[in-house]
């Protein structure tokens, strides 16, 4: 066994080098990790299914290749959300309905994350079915933040962001739908990229057309999250929207950092209201862009028509998804499950037809504002960190909200436009929590969206105060 807890604190894309130098092997990186989970998991609680033996047979099997044979990641250990299935390893999608199934084939995505050298040694927690800004389940129970333990990590891809925060993997693996990956980042203070749709390949699913629902990469900052997308992207057999690997790779794009040259500012994109801390700290934030001579104008963009919308679309999914669970399994189902099949179910043609043409239109607006600007920056949460016992937002700034998901309508009124959208750490609250932005770029592209995104993170410079308690 050989640990180095000191290679936690490494970038990814620093670790990546020292496989390829074979100055550390995979089973360095595992015996670290593991370790490392040792420490602090019992606290936190990010990765509750942890596949280590797997792991390490996976790592043998890379170190038989020359290491010019070893992908892109040449063994960097990476946790799979626990909604997405590992060939062996239990995958409960975070419901009692599926607390025992070990499925016997791996997701598409987690199939070419491992040809590209990429190690699962876990699986990260998720509620259920990834319905809610709230990472907790009937299975495996709440994750916590690492910077206040006391607090919610966000979700639905919040075991993620928990691991990271709390130094049990490097990069890790999610997905977003309604914010999944951009509020457990702005909550635990990491980087998250809801890619463009097709991007990155998943499969097989009940609905392989959603554009809604994608997987994308996680990580401590923004090269590595590049790195990882890079690892993530490519066409993929069953995949009917999956596009193509770019000529230069992401993280190319991400090193080479490209400040922006206007960019716009919303406080709440017209849809939402922010806590007066947090919209603070990000027009600190703006200041600090404008005195490197960045311009920053005033937005007064309004993608308020999106709540019906985006209800009525995500409702389909779930109806499409779900409702043969919801026949069969009602009675052990979140109740906030049991409503977002059964809004779906009961949804009309008026209200489709409704809904597809208000997403055409606020992809429009938003498209004719990104042509005007390098990219649009707003907040990535309403709100601070919850306390863990708290089940959703239903009452925030002065806003009551109607459902448990109508506080990250912050967030999900970008899903609906299908921008690549990045959250990235601007600064911390004065209880010590963090605080973090989304940026936003133009259709398919995640290559400019991450160059400026580097960049201005290497603006805003080191922005917490202190350590994660668990870390």
């Amino acid at each position: 066994m050989s640990v180095d807890l000191s290679l936690i604190e490494r970038s990814a894309c620093e670790v990546v080098d020292l496989l390829r130098e074979q100055a550390v092997s995979p089973h360095d990186l595992l015996d670290t990790l593991a370790a490392q989970v040792a420490r602090v998991e019992s606290q936190v609680n990010a990765l509750p299914t942890l596949c280590f033996e797997r792991a390490h047979a996976h790592a043998d099997a890379l170190l038989k290749k020359p290491v010019s044979e070893r992908g892109l990641l040449c063994g960097l250990p990476v946790p799979i959300k626990d909604l997405t299935d590992v060939a062996g390893v239990r995958t409960t999608r975070g419901s009692l309905v599926y607390r025992d199934r070990i499925p016997d084939t791996s997701d598409a995505g987690v199939s070419l994350l491992e040809a590209r050298g990429g190690v699962v040694y876990a699986k990260s927690n998720t509620p259920e079915f990834g319905s809610g800004g709230h990472t907790y389940n009937g299975v495996f129970g709440i994750t916590r933040n690492p910077w206040d333990l006391s607090r919610s990590a966000g979700g639905s891809s919040g075991g993620a962001a928990a691991a990271l925060a709390s130094r049990t993997a490097w990069v890790a693996q999610g997905s977003d739908l309604a914010g999944s990956l951009r509020t457990p980042s702005a909550f635990c203070g990491v980087v998250g990229l809801r890619p463009s749709p097709g991007r990155v390949s998943y499969g097989p699913s009940a609905n392989p057309y959603d554009t809604l629902g994608i997987h994308g990469p996680m990580a401590r900052n923004v090269t590595d999250t590049a790195l990882l997308l890079d690892a993530m992207c490519g066409e993929v057999d069953g995949a009917p929207l999956s596009l193509r690997e770019p000529a230069t790779s992401f993280l190319d794009h991400a090193r080479k950092a490209q400040r922006p040259a206007r960019v716009a500012f919303s406080e709440g994109l017209g849809i939402a209201t922010v806590e007066p801390e947090i919209l603070a700290i990000c027009r600190r934030t703006m200041d600090r862009l404008t005195s490197e001579g960045i311009g920053v104008d005033e937005s007064d963009i309004d993608l308020s028509g999106a709540k019906q919308a985006f209800h009525a679309l995500r409702g389909i999914a779930y109806a499409t998804n779900y409702d043969e669970v919801l026949a069969q399994h009602r009675d052990v189902l979140n109740p906030n499950v049991i409503w977002n099949i059964e809004f779906g179910l009961q949804l009309d043609n008026q209200a489709m037809r409704t809904a597809q043409r208000t997403r055409s239109a606020l992809f429009y607006k938003l498209n004719a504002l990104l042509q005007r600007y390098d990219v649009l920056i707003c907040p990535a949460s309403i709100v601070l960190p919850f306390p863990v016992e708290m089940r959703d937002i239903r009452d925030a700034v002065g806003q009551h909200f109607e459902t448990y998901i109508d506080w990250l309508a912050i967030t999900y009124s970008l899903t609906l436009t299908g921008m690549p959208v990045i959250a990235i750490p601007c600064g911390m609250s004065a209880s010590g929590l963090p605080v973090a932005i989304q940026i936003v770029g133009k259709p398919r592209g995640e290559a400019a969206l991450l160059s400026a995104a580097r960049a201005i993170e290497e603006i805003i410079g080191t922005w917490a105060s202190g350590k994660p308690q668990a870390s």
